[in-house]
Formats: C-alpha cells, sequence, structure tokens
C-alpha cells in the first residue's frame, strides 16, 4: 500500500490534518492536490480563462472533502477538475475574485453547480461532474423542451440566492436599478474593453465599421427611446452557453444537467442573464421564443409580478447591449486567430465573422451601413501586416505569446 499523499498513508494524514492546525492541514492539502494535479493519467482540457486537468482524487483527499458514490450517486473513483487560470485579455467582467464564495452562495439554492473543494496558490480544486458537453451532445439545433425547462428554472432559483451569502460587493456597484447596472456592463466595455484595446485594434475598428465611442452612442440611444423598468436584482451567471451545460446520465433518475462555470458571475437585472443565454446558445427562432416564455412563467411562479414588468421592452435593450458589447471581443478574436502565417482561408474566415458582429450590432449602434466582407477582409490583412512589424520591434520576453480571450469557456466549461 502506497505511504503518499494519495495511497494509504494518505488516508491517515488526512485524518491527522483534520485535527492539526489549518496551516498544517493546507501544507498537505496543497502536496496532496498537487500530486494528483501532476498524475500521468490526468486529462488536459484548455479553455479561454483556464487550463484543466482531471484526475482521480485519490483516497486521501476524497476522503477529506467527502466526495464519491453517496454525492454524485455514481460509482467508481472520485475525480476532481484542477483548474490553472490563463492569462487571458479580459474582454467581460469579472465581479469576485473568489469562484469558491459564489459557488457556496449559489449551492445554497441550486444544486445542480459543481463544488469548489479548495482554493489554493494559483490555482483551484474543483468537484468534477461526469458527462458530456452539451456543445457535444447537441452543437447546433434543437436542444429540447425539457433542457429549456431546467433552465428556466436555473434561472428562477438564482433569485432565491440572498445578496448577503454572496461575496461583498465592489465599492461604487450598483445594488438596484437596471439603467444603473446596464450603465456599468456598459462603462465597463467602454473603459476597459473599447479604450484598453483601442492602441492595438483602434484602427481595425473603424475599419470594420465601429463608429467611435460605440457605447455611448448606445447609452444616447436607449435614453432617448426608453426608461428601464426596475427589478429586483439577484445573482447571474451571464455565460450560460452549451460548453457550460454538462449532461449526465444517472442511473435512477436519467438525464442530469449541471451549471459549470460561475467565475463570470455578476449580481443585477436577472433579464441581462436570459439575454445572454439567448445570444450565446444559438436557438432557432422556435426554441428561442420557448425560452422566453418558460424564463417568465418560472420567473413569474418564484417571484413577484416586478420581475417580470416590461421585461420583453427591457430585453430588446439587453439583447442589442448584448450585440454591441461583443463587436469587440469578435473582432479581437478573429483578428488573434489568425497567428503567425494566416492562409487565404484563414482571412476570409475572419472577415465573415466580424461581418456578422457588426451586422448584429447596426441597428443598435445606429449604422445604415457598414463594410462588406471583402473591405473587412482588406483591413485584416492591413491590420495583421502592421501587428507583425510592431511586435517585430520588441524584444520577446521569455514564454510571450498572444493572450487568449475571457470569453468563452473550454469543452468542459473551463
Amino acid at each position: 500500500m502506497s505511504s503518499g499523499p494519495l495511497g494509504g498513508g494518505g488516508l491517515l494524514c488526512a485524518l491527522m490534518s483534520a485535527l492539526s492546525p489549518s496551516s498544517v492541514r493546507r501544507a498537505w492539502l496543497r502536496k496532496a492536490a498537487e500530486t494528483a494535479r501532476c498524475a500521468p493519467d490526468g486529462e488536459v482540457i484548455t479553455g479561454h480563462h483556464n487550463e484543466n486537468v482531471v484526475a482521480p482524487l485519490g483516497p486521501g483527499l476524497t476522503l477529506l472533502f467527502r466526495t464519491g458514490d453517496k454525492l454524485f450517486g455514481l460509482k467508481g473513483k472520485s475525480r476532481g477538475k484542477f483548474r490553472m487560470p490563463l492569462d487571458t485579455l479580459q474582454v467581460v467582467p469579472r465581479l469576485w475574485e473568489s469562484e469558491k464564495a459564489v459557488l457556496d452562495a449559489v449551492r445554497r439554492s441550486v444544486s445542480r453547480v459543481p463544488r469548489c473543494l479548495a482554493e489554493l496558490e494559483g490555482w483551484s480544486l474543483h468537484s468534477y461532474q461526469p458527462g458530456a458537453p452539451l456543445s457535444e451532445v447537441a452543437p447546433d439545433g434543437e436542444v429540447g423542451t425539457a433542457r429549456l425547462e431546467a433552465f428556466a428554472d436555473l434561472f428562477a432559483r438564482l433569485t432565491d440566492v440572498r445578496l448577503k451569502w454572496l461575496p461583498k460587493l465592489p465599492d461604487g456597484y450598483p445594488t438596484e436599478g437596471s439603467r444603473q447596472f446596464l450603465g456599468w456592463l456598459a462603462r465597463f466595455a467602454q473603459e476597459k474593453v473599447y479604450e484598453a484595446n483601442r492602441r492595438r485594434f483602434g484602427e481595425l475598428f473603424r475599419t470594420v465599421g465601429v463608429p467611435d465611442n460605440p457605447i455611448d452612442t448606445f447609452l444616447d440611444r436607449l435614453d432617448r427611446s426608453t426608461r428601464l423598468t426596475d427589478r429586483p436584482f439577484s445573482v447571474l451567471h451571464t455565460d450560460l452557453h452549451r460548453a457550460n451545460v454538462i449532461v449526465s446520465d444517472v442511473p435512477g433518475v436519467g438525464e442530469r444537467l449541471c451549471f459549470i462555470d460561475w467565475e463570470l458571475a455578476l449580481y443585477g437585472d436577472p433579464v441581462h442573464d436570459l439575454a445572454t443565454h439567448l445570444v450565446r446558445m444559438g436557438y432557432g427562432d422556435r426554441e428561442r421564443e420557448a425560452m422566453k416564455e418558460l424564463w417568465a412563467i418560472r420567473m413569474k411562479e418564484s417571484r413577484s409580478g416586478r420581475m417580470v414588468e416590461n421585461w420583453r421592452e427591457d430585453l430588446d435593450w439587453y439583447l442589442a447591449f448584448e450585440y454591441v458589447q461583443s463587436v469587440f471581443p469578435d473582432t479581437m478574436r478573429a483578428a488573434l486567430s489568425l497567428g503567425g502565417e494566416p492562409t487565404e482561408q484563414d482571412f476570409d474566415a475572419a472577415a465573415q465573422r466580424i461581418h456578422r458582429a457588426v451586422a448584429r450590432a447596426a441597428v443598435p449602434l445606429g449604422l445604415s451601413t457598414w463594410p462588406e466582407p471583402a473591405l473587412v477582409r482588406k483591413g485584416l490583412c492591413s491590420w495583421h501586416e502592421n501587428d507583425l512589424r510592431d511586435r517585430d520591434t520588441v524584444a520577446p520576453d521569455a514564454g510571450d505569446a498572444d493572450p487568449g480571450l475571457s470569453c468563452g469557456a473550454s469543452r468542459t466549461g473551463a
């Protein structure tokens, strides 16, 4: 029997650490988790946010965290997901640093979310939900009524998560007022995404049809047209798309959905969560309308009528904002995807992607015309040539590479 931290001796260490000072317990935990993370049988899955290693926890960690058959309703070894953050270019807000604190709060009302077992120095250990992401089970097309109902139920249950359970909000963050919340989102997009990346991508933004100060343009149109209805705030997932939904077949129960990747959670108007979900799921017209109706029904059942007052009108504006802010990451991601030696097909695909993003945002941006894919492609070629030349003038640091963009998920929804 092994005497290492994951073998038989690990069980004794786990029991001893539970009775030892926190520093001793944490040192053992860090050593055991590091051993499990570096095991040769681990599966490495890289996403936009994290590099994930799925590997067996071993008996010591399993006992320490009390994971296993009883919790998951599954047979076999307990596995964990070891998550190492990647150095990414932030294009969507991250409100709270600790995902564990968010998950601990959400799990008080929602059972179908993973546990964050431990936050260590520079990485974290999460429970692993076996199954396949919905992006593999149903990569496009319809997902089915039962799953739509599960999504609506999740949105409704999130309204039961109390603010006092969540980590402290940053200073100046709005706790009420839908217009104030959308204004906070808009300021982030303007300052942290558009302005922060204008030096490198500004000329490309203009070439593909993005006007100067696009967020201000959008907010001006909003304020001249309508007033958003204030409704109670709740915790929001904000990134519920097919790759962040794990589909499992539980014996004796049937299909079970698990909702993962909560690091981009926000606190705000629930209609915003519905909007981001609709934009990123790629529903057809029928299921898109069905999802809206199910959301409204469950919200009204679980909360007061205030939650659904004027929700359709407000949803249109939240959808418009999503289309406007997504122009920036979609443009930058398409440009960065070209790499060092892109082919003609690479330029064509990137140009089409940017053209679609600008076309979706045309109405809220007040655009009557925007460049065709051929002009976008020409702008991409010019940007790529200039960007390569600019980067060649800077001595590269060790391990220097293009940063990824924090607006998607890996195969396991990292």
